[in-house]
């Protein structure tokens, strides 16, 4: 019988972390879950995902943020995790504007803590989350993950940005195998109350106008939520390899040549029209929306488009949910989780 792996999930009560624990219990893991359950939205909404884990007799829950002074060093030294998956971070483009220190707490302090647990206990494998606003002002399209990424539009993005550079250093000194992985617009059930398309749903439900921002010139690479995680566990098991010298780095591949350090993009590489995302939310809610057209919000860029070829090479799979599909399940489980 096959040896039970452990893992250890950061942010395992935010939406992503939710599912992506789920698959790992579902797939045999025993799973550690740390979160600080912070009040950036709804505690309630993270307290019932929590809650849905606890009746696996796989997960244990520790809520503290990882920021925490030796937290994440106790962690790793008691249950010495096979896999790390790193999903706690300060999210969202427009609160950074608003409250930079949250950012610089969580994402780069809490990801030291991280890299410096995993320097005195090497797991495996160690999967970080990025994002697709590393890509910044980038405007050729699709995005590659071995385009430079250095002018980063806001400062969410840019401590985003940080944490891949501090990865790969401790992957370099450390011999640490790790993935970063760049999300592209994640949504679906269980989904975070500030992102478009629950903010859209609300609002169409209460007959009250919707913000559309950039007069809707806006294009996203809308990732439903259940590819992300099967991305992300077959990831798992393709950690990256150091480099050998006498060997040449494929074409299309991030992989650093000094370091076992790579970063792919997961996303549906299909953009989507604001518009047509709005379009989809009425015909699931049989609502018209009233649209309150905006100027572009400050941070904020006007598409995002995966090149999702290093992760089909790597993983044999690409996300592939419709963007009609994956709102219908949304908001479906909105009626059902808000009784609408």
């Amino acid at each position: 019988m096959a040896e039970t792996r452990t893992a250890l999930v950061t942010g395992a009560a935010g939406f992503i972390g939710y599912f992506t624990c789920r698959r790992l219990l579902a797939d045999g893991f025993t799973v550690i879950g740390v979160d600080s359950l912070t009040d950036y939205y709804d505690p309630q909404l993270k307290l019932r995902r929590q809650a849905g884990l606890l009746q696996s007799a796989g997960f244990r829950a520790v809520n503290e943020p990882i920021e925490t002074a030796g937290l994440l060093a106790d962690l790793f030294a008691n249950a010495k995790p096979d896999v790390v998956i790193h999903l706690a971070a300060q999210a969202g483009v427009r609160y950074s504007i608003d409250n930079p220190r949250s950012y610089l707490e969580s994402n780069l302090v809490g990801t030291f803590e991280l890299l410096e647990a995993a320097r005195a206990h090497p797991p495996q494998h160690m999967l970080l989350a990025s994002t697709s606003s590393a890509y910044g002002a980038n405007t050729e399209m699709p995005y590659r993950e071995t385009m430079k990424a250095d002018h980063q539009m806001s400062f969410y993005a840019a401590t985003k940005k940080a944490t891949e550079a501090m990865a790969h250093s401790y992957a370099h000194l450390f011999d640490l195998p790790v993935t970063m992985f760049r999300f592209f617009t994640v949504y679906g059930p269980w989904g975070r109350p500030d992102m478009a398309l629950f903010k859209f749903t609300r609002a169409m439900l209460s007959g009250e106008p919707i913000d559309v921002y950039n007069h809707g010139e806006m294009m996203r690479d809308f990732t439903y939520i259940d590819d992300l995680v099967e991305a992300i566990r077959r990831l798992v098991d393709a950690p990256p390899m150091r480099p050998d010298s006498a060997e040449a780095i494929a074409e299309g591949d991030s992989l650093s040549p000094v370091a076992p350090w790579r970063v792919v993009n997961i996303g549906n590489s299909q953009p989507v029209q604001l518009g047509d995302m709005i379009a989809a939310v009425e015909d699931a809610l049989g609502v018209t929306a009233q649209r309150n057209l905006m100027p572009m919000q400050p941070g904020d860029v006007p598409a995002t488009w995966a090149d999702a070829e290093l992760l089909r090479s790597l993983t044999g799979y690409v996300p592939q949910t419709d963007i009609r599909q994956g709102v219908q399940r949304f908001v479906a489980w909105y009626r059902d989780y808000y009784e609408v």
